[in-house]
């Protein structure tokens, strides 16, 4: 008998409960379990989760709230939070007041629990979160990380598809960086069919299609009050690589030892977490702007 794919999810709000839908809707699990201090949600979700997924062939046996749960998942998804706080405020800051007491108060719980498995974060400020987590439930650093860029890095294809009429996937490269306001498009990584874009662009088309990938999630948010589909397709797809050993690589918060912090950058992800740090061979400029992205994270980190 093969072993059950197990996956654990604390904070099932909006983009909690849609990353749940989707690892049902695709497959990729066997048994969930879902974590939220409204106890009144939880069974909620359950409920429709039965409902959403009668007509499929393989059925996810879903599970109450039971910390003892946590010692036989594979991967624990921290997706708690509260978007509504950034209502009139585009500041991270106003997010990490929130959600680092959210992580002091599960990470004893997560490391009581006998927990072993992997942690991917999603809950923001992405970077910062990760980290905390990771220090609090003392984990292995390549056993926690976060979607980081993934997100941001599918929002800069998906802007480079549509300015050179192409399919999305003919798009290759990465936004790195925090998963915030001083992430950047590393266009030297960026190719279309194999060829450098970059040079067939202006530098204003560039910028134009840096802000796409940065504020594409605030045209989100303005419109619905929060982002659900796009970050719940790439926490799946991450999890589907973690739970099959698939070695993607792809760009996700994970521990930097030089520059001794969290950032999003291309990294290959297995069962074992983080198995590789993909180094990138950024011009001058690029490195400026690294250099600048990791001081704001770790500006950031500072005020915990």
């Amino acid at each position: 008998m093969k072993n059950l794919r197990k996956v654990a999810i604390i904070g099932v709000g909006h983009v909690g409960s849609t990353t749940a839908y989707t690892l049902i809707a695709k497959q990729i699990v066997d048994e969930v379990v879902l974590f939220d201090t409204n106890t009144n949600l939880v069974q909620a979700e359950l409920n429709d989760l039965v409902d959403g997924q009668m007509e499929q062939p393989h059925q996810v046996k879903l599970i109450a709230p039971d910390l003892s749960e946590l010692a036989t998942t594979d991967v624990l998804i921290f997706s708690a939070g509260n978007i509504s706080i950034l209502n009139g405020n585009s500041d991270r800051f106003a997010e990490l007041n929130l959600t680092k007491t959210i992580v002091e108060e599960w990470a004893p719980k997560i490391k009581a629990s006998g927990f072993k498995g992997i942690i991917l974060n999603i809950t923001n400020p992405c970077d910062v979160i990760t980290r905390y987590l990771q220090e609090l439930t003392g984990l292995p650093k390549e056993r926690v990380f976060g979607t980081g860029t993934s997100l941001d890095t599918a929002r800069m294809k998906h802007a480079v598809s549509e300015k050179i009429n192409v399919h999305p996937t003919s798009v290759n490269g990465y936004v790195i960086g925090e998963h915030g306001e001083s992430q950047f498009v590393a266009w030297s990584t960026v190719t279309v069919g194999g060829l450098p874009v970059a040079e067939s662009l202006t530098s204003e088309q560039r910028i134009e299609l840096d802000a796409a990938a940065r504020k594409g999630g605030w045209t989100t948010f303005r419109g619905k009050g929060y982002t659900s589909y796009g970050i719940a397709i790439q926490a799946a797809r991450i999890v589907e690589a973690i739970l099959n050993d698939n070695q993607l690589i792809v760009p996700v918060s994970h521990y930097q030892p030089i520059e001794k912090c969290y950032a999003g950058s291309p990294a290959k992800v297995s069962i074992r977490g983080i198995s590789e740090s993909i180094p990138l061979n950024l011009t001058a400029a690029e490195k400026q702007k690294w250099q600048l992205t990791i001081q704001t994270i770790k500006t950031m980190y500072e005020t915990i």
